[in-house]
């Protein structure tokens, strides 16, 4: 299992927590191509999430913009996103590694509702960290989180968002190391979280190939997706590394460029370590993680994975971005127009596409990858659009 891409990943941490993610490493060698946990991760992806999503070709999208737009729909799994993908991987994994407790950080809250939901499927204690700002404007996820029995932890230091989350995810790990595994929700943390992450999400990319190839005989021009950590966005692109597909990544452009005012880290960010990988950073001039800004807490984050930075350093990836308010419109948009609410993290994608119309032709081929559904964010945006009367 490679340890960096190019000069991204690795594990920068204190040397207290190499014990543990040695083991974490040598049990995912051992059971990624075990018959019996890919014959369980197989049936729980079919017949427990759903599996596979659709490839839905959005006529009426496809319209409006003149070429040809798939919207992956990974918001119609089990708990209405992407995450559950990872939960359920990293959960059987944690179960063959005898640990009873799960602990995990969440943004948006559909990684927390994931995690909370794998771990009761499993019969595991769980607890999740969120920031206090999220638990406020995701309050109907963290109500799902303890109606499943999760312990929701909300954390007020620094921004009080992601970042913070996960901070005190790893000190709870390590306090708690002989029967706690910390399951991460993105493809980002110390080696082997990237890889880890990315091949459960992997699935998406799979899926969507294989989809793309019998609907239209072809692979597409383009996958879009939002970034944010990532997950969504390598579980999409991976499986197009090899083919001539560009990939887009659409970031959170928040209120601007300006300094703390978006979380536009492949476009903006530095070189820099951020829980445990070296990857782009958005740092001062000091090296201090700098706070951002999203309208979307699953985007609130101020670094990136290490293997979108390194194919971005290796011009497979474009990164670009989306501020809050073209975000809103591409919630609201992709609502009219399809009768699909989207996670205003999938909302950055679909804005990313109606903004720049224009680059595409009559017989390009996309595919969006709708991260999740917009159930979490209603209320954050009929309290935009009603301060906007």
């Amino acid at each position: 299992m490679d340890r960096y891409f190019g000069e991204f990943g690795g594990s920068f941490i204190p040397e207290s927590f190499f014990p543990i993610l040695n083991d974490l490493e040598k049990a995912y060698e051992r059971y990624k191509n075990d018959p019996d946990f890919n014959a369980e991760f197989s049936d729980l992806m079919k017949n427990y999430v759903g599996r596979p999503s659709p490839l839905y070709f959005a006529k009426n999208f496809s319209s409006d913009i003149g070429c040809k737009i798939y919207l992956k729909r990974e918001d119609l799994n089990h708990t209405g996103a992407h995450k559950i993908n990872n939960t359920i991987g990293q959960i059987l994994l944690a179960r063959r590694m005898g640990k009873k407790r799960i602990i995990a950080e969440t943004g948006a809250g559909q990684h927390g509702v994931a995690t909370a939901t794998a771990a009761t499927l499993m019969k595991m204690q769980c607890e999740i960290y969120m920031g206090s700002v999220d638990v406020k404007r995701q309050a109907l996820n963290v109500f799902r989180m303890e109606l499943m029995g999760a312990k929701v932890h909300s954390i007020s230091d620094g921004s009080a968002t992601l970042k913070d989350a996960m901070n005190q995810a790893f000190r709870d790990w390590l306090a708690h190391v002989e029967n706690t595994y910390y399951l991460i929700g993105t493809v980002s943390g110390p080696h082997p979280y990237p890889t880890i992450v990315r091949d459960f999400q992997s699935i998406i990319g799979k899926e969507a190939r294989e989809q793309i190839l019998e609907k239209e005989g072809r692979l597409p021009d383009y996958a879009v997706a939002c970034v944010g950590g990532g997950s969504n966005a390598m579980g999409l692109f991976y499986s197009f590394l090899n083919d001539p597909v560009r990939l887009i990544g659409v970031e959170a452009g928040g209120r601007g460029n300006k300094t703390g005012d978006h979380a536009s880290t492949l476009m903006y960010g530095k070189k820099g370590v951020l829980h445990g990988t070296k990857s782009k950073v958005l740092l001062d001039d000091y090296g201090q993680v700098l706070d951002v800004h999203s309208i979307s807490a699953g985007l609130d984050y101020p670094g990136v994975g290490p293997e979108l930075a390194f194919l971005q350093s290796q011009n497979k990836l474009e990164a670009v971005s989306v501020t809050d308010t073209e975000a809103l419109e591409g919630f609201q948009y992709l609502s009219r127009a399809e009768g699909i609410i989207p996670a205003l993290e999938s909302s950055h994608a679909v804005a990313y596409v109606i903004k720049q119309a224009s680059r595409f032709k009559k017989d390009d081929a996309l595919i969006i990858n709708i991260s999740g559904r917009g159930d979490k964010d209603v209320n954050t945006v009929y309290e935009m659009f009603k301060d906007k009367k």
